[in-house]
């Protein structure tokens, strides 16, 4: 099964050439006056040669994380966050009056890209079920005329994981026709695989990962787009000369070596617990509507007034979020699993208003 990438791009981007810039041109050996940069290092550089571009792929981190996510590095693009993949794409497949797949309720960040790229948003909600939500039994045939499908698994805010079986039809509903984007910014916390293992037969799938959630690198800014080497290379011709600053490229490789990777399990066997934990008390807090636990980092729970449960939590120091702009979320907040003595405080404080 072959796709033809170039014909899905915009035909924008398949006739511009891509911006060449003096690291992409030759690497940072010997003497360096290519690229009208200060040879003195700044007084605030604490010592990582900041007067110096870094490198716009870095191979070092390219490497260890198509070891971590178990791809070949040349399918693999890294990008300031899951949010710029999600705009490239975008920027790259969708011209005005195209349709791009979401659903709801979902991260906005998907309606947004393609509202200011001008395409048209089509929405496929998804369905109430008991404590968790289901993709709609219409998904397929809501996609089959859209450019790009985005789907969150584990979606956020309802932590819900789409079964691979939904992913695949969707790929085979858009092949040669669009292409599925995955986002897995929450995939560490679930029980399954990664949609990267149904890459092989699909090559239309694309998968969006971070290092912001499980890696504790929010700050940081640092995602990866997982595609078919055609689609990274169209992505590429778009993407900023140097996307990724040097402190955020060194801390990843600090985040990424065996020790710390083994911290970093550990912690999310941690917060699994005490997610556990905390949707146990919640199950017998009075208030609390309905509760989606789903499987990421976070929990979603119905109340009466979702406005004043964020207000209160807020004035007692906690902060909550509110859901209820999402479409079907009408008094929902979301609630972050933290600490142990910060998710005993959120404890002590919802039994207080409760009682």
């Amino acid at each position: 099964m072959s796709t033809d990438f170039d014909a899905l791009a915009r035909p924008e981007i398949r006739a511009l050439t891509p911006y060449a810039s003096a690291r992409a041109l030759a690497d940072s050996a010997g003497i360096l006056l290519n690229a009208n940069e200060n040879p003195f290092p700044s007084p605030g550089d604490p010592g990582l040669g900041l007067n110096r571009y870094p490198d716009p792929q870095p191979a070092a981190l390219i490497g260890r994380l198509a070891d971590l996510y178990d791809v070949d590095p040349e399918r693999l693009l890294v990008t300031r966050g899951s949010d710029e993949g999600i705009d490239l794409l975008v920027r790259t497949f969708c011209a005005p009056g195209d349709a791009v797949l979401i659903v709801p309720p979902c991260f906005g960040m998907y309606a947004l890209s393609a509202r200011v790229q001008g395409a048209r948003v089509v929405e496929a909600p998804l369905v109430e079920r008991g404590n968790r939500f289901d993709a709609p039994g219409d998904l397929v045939e809501r996609a089959r005329d859209c450019k790009l499908a985005f789907l969150c698994s584990p979606n956020n805010p309802t932590g819900n994981v789409l079964k691979p079986e939904v992913i695949t039809s969707v790929c085979s509903a858009l092949s040669g026709r669009g292409l599925v984007v995955v986002d897995e910014a929450y995939v560490e916390f679930q029980s399954g695989a990664s949609a990267t293992t149904l890459q092989h037969g699909h090559p239309n799938l694309v998968v969006l990962r971070t290092l912001s959630k499980a890696h504790a690198l929010a700050g940081c800014r640092l995602g990866a787009v997982i595609a078919d080497p055609a689609v990274i290379g169209l992505v590429k011709r778009i993407i900023a000369p140097y996307p990724l600053p040097t402190p955020t490229v060194e801390a990843a490789l600090t985040a990424l070596t065996p020790d710390a990777l083994a911290t970093q399990a550990e912690r999310v066997a941690l917060l699994n617990a005490e997610k556990a934990r905390l949707v146990e008390a919640l199950e017998t807090i009075g208030g609390i509507q309905a509760m989606w636990p789903g499987e990421a980092n976070f929990v979603l729970v119905r109340v009466a007034d979702a406005a004043a449960l964020v207000d209160e939590a807020a004035t007692a120091g906690i902060r909550l979020r509110n859901q209820s702009a999402q479409r079907g979320l009408d008094n929902c907040v979301r609630i972050t699993v933290g600490t142990h003595d910060e998710n005993r405080a959120l404890i002590e404080f919802l039994e207080n208003r409760a009682a």
